[in-house]
């Protein structure tokens, strides 16, 4: 992991001791809300529909166990609303009432206290923090070198990457040094703080997209040209939202060095022509998507100008890359030559072999392995932690990952340094922790947005139709029988659940006053599994919150049926879908949705 330097934490805790400044001004009355407003926004700090909801910044997704320890302390000590405020929350829970589940039975809303939320940006979330303890939450986190800066506002936001960074056997180069160069060039950038609206980056390093590149304002891939040189594919104007966009390819190759004074370019340029009247246009990808060449040609312009005519400032020497990369060499025990260990009743236990199967990953390393703990379970939230769990995974970090675990994009946590001779203990220790559950990238695994029940932009609740969705689907067996596939929900069309990448895509939307979601089939985020980045297309009207769970049920039920088999696998749902075409599975939910009906 990358190691702040002295200057990295003077920095870090003068803007904690700045916002509490800012913020007992505010609370005195002398900094008006509408002063203070876009200050608490700088440091990460929104108000959502009933309380304060902080967004911590995990630059791609590295974090250590002190840190999960801290962010465990924040969820036990300080993730906790007034008792007047949490029944003006269960009140409005109760107003739009439980989703009725097929064959009977309920799933409700989780309005949980106590926990963070980890987010499809490798961000951690909480969303009852009082904004009068805000500050000293703020030097808690900078005791452990984080912060909540640029996690929100029109600015560059939290830089992703990958969740087996620096460590997947298909990796080309480590796109970690890179990332941590681009974090530190682009916070708190003078130039770059008032965009026209917020600023994604993305940067992947192996040949599989596992970083979801292609749904952001700038996607990188790290590739080698004919000669075996280093750089970087960019891919400019991604996006979700009302209007999904696939970014455009603008650079084949750029060198490694040049990068920042690229993306200076990039950016420049958007800062310039992104619109500012419609924040619905405002976004980067609209711009690429009107302008096409011409954008283009405009960033080539100002990089040439940056280059020739400013000598490029920002060109990586290799004197600092070797610096920041020093930080991410491979721990010791990686080098640590493991005797083999003898067979023991673990090796042949079904779930065991079940859990390698779906949460073990290999590694670049031969001796080690990268390991998922899964925090989807009956009666959870997807991507929530309490502040017990986030302990537990600071215990299982130190036992048997050299201290440091990863974020990912699925909203759970990496394990990245495990031995192959550690599985069968860490298997036991997780599972007793209620974090090895073998479902990983399976349906249950699914991607969820906190929705109507916390986000004041939500149309919907995204939280209880996954609940529904997992009660319904709870047996192991017919999992692992469906196999791989990515469901996303989002609760509006802002689309933090990534519901367009989904194979299977929930959306929440307001019908007069009523939630209701719109089913989408075949997106893709661009990986290996799904293939090329996709948008994901509608079936049908909208439906019910208690049709959903029967939707996805019929969903499911023709792909079963319409799938083919190769020796002893068979084709994933995306593959069959594809295959067959959306008809058969469009007449599916809509049948579903008149027999509900007719039902009812």
């Amino acid at each position: 992991m990358y190691q702040y330097t002295e200057f990295d934490r003077q920095f870090v805790r003068a803007r904690a001791a700045q916002y509490r400044d800012q913020l007992e001004r505010n609370l005195r009355g002398e900094l008006g809300e509408d002063e203070f407003r876009p200050l608490r926004l700088q440091n990460g700090w929104y108000i959502q529909r009933f309380a304060p909801m902080l967004r911590i910044a995990v630059p791609y997704g590295e974090i250590s166990s002190a840190q999960l320890r801290v962010l465990s302390r924040i969820a036990q000590e300080y993730d906790q609303p007034t008792a007047e405020l949490f029944a003006e929350a269960r009140a409005r829970q109760d107003a739009l009432g439980p989703v009725p589940l097929p064959g009977g039975g309920f799933a409700h809303s989780r309005l949980t206290v106590g926990y963070g939320h980890f987010t499809t940006r490798q961000n951690v979330q909480f969303n009852w923090i009082p904004l009068d303890k805000s500050a000293d939450v703020m030097d808690l986190l900078a005791s452990v070198d984080m912060h909540g800066i640029q996690t929100s506002g029109n600015c560059i936001r939290n830089i992703t990457s990958d969740a087996l960074a620096g460590i997947a056997p298909d990796e080309i180069a480590d796109p970690r040094p890179f990332c941590e160069i681009m974090r530190q060039w682009s916070t708190l950038h003078p130039e770059f703080a008032f965009l026209p609206r917020k600023f994604k980056i993305a940067v992947s390093g192996a040949h599989e997209d596992r970083a979801a590149t292609f749904w952001h304002d700038v996607g990188l891939h790290l590739v080698t040209d004919d000669s075996g040189a280093l750089g970087f594919r960019v891919l400019v104007g991604g996006g979700m939202g009302r209007t999904p966009v696939i970014a455009t390819v603008v650079r084949e190759f750029l060198p490694w060095d040049q990068v920042l004074n690229y993306l200076e370019a990039v950016v420049r340029v958007y800062n310039r022509w992104g619109r500012r009247d419609n924040m619905y246009k405002a976004r980067i990808k609209i711009l690429v998507k009107a302008e096409g060449p011409r954008f283009v040609e405009e960033v080539e312009a100002e990089y040439r100008a940056i280059v020739e005519v400013d000598g490029a400032p920002h060109t990586i020497t290799q004197a600092e890359f070797d610096r920041v990369a020093a930080s991410f060499v491979a721990p010791a025990l990686a080098q640590a030559r493991v005797a083999p260990t003898t067979a023991s009743d673990t090796d042949t236990d079904p779930a065991f072999q079940r859990w390698l199967q779906t949460n073990v990953a290999a590694h670049k390393l031969p001796a080690l392995r990268a390991v998922t703990l899964s925090f989807k379970r009956l009666g959870q939230a997807p991507g929530d932690a309490t502040g017990e769990q986030l302990a537990q995974a600071a215990e299982l970090a130190d036992r048997f990952s050299a201290g440091e675990a990863r974020v990912t994009h699925d909203q759970n946590l990496l394990l990245p340094w495990v031995r192959e001779s550690d599985l069968p203990a860490l298997w036991q220790a997780a599972r007793k922790a209620g974090l090895a559950k073998a479902n990983v990238g399976l349906l249950s695994d699914m991607i969820a947005c906190p929705g109507g029940d916390f986000c004041s932009l939500a149309n919907a609740r995204s939280l209880p139709i996954a609940e529904a969705i997992t009660q319904r689907f709870q047996d192991l067996d017919e999992l692992h029988d469906i196999g791989e596939i990515d469901l996303h929900i989002s609760g509006c069309i802002n689309s933090c659940g990534h519901h367009h990448s989904g194979h299977i895509g929930i959306l929440g939307v307001d019908k007069d006053g009523k939630e209701w979601y719109q089913v989408t089939l075949g997106g893709s985020d661009g990986s290996l599994l799904s293939g090329a980045a996709a948008a994901g297309k509608v079936v049908g009207p909208s439906f019910s919150a208690a049709e959903v769970p029967e939707v996805i049920d019929a969903v499911l039920d023709t792909y079963r049926r319409e799938r083919r088999s190769a020796g002893d696998r068979a084709e994933t749902f995306i593959q069959t879908l594809r295959r067959v075409g959306l008809d058969p599975f469009k007449a599916a939910a809509n049948g579903a949705r008149i027999a509900a009906q007719e039902v009812a």
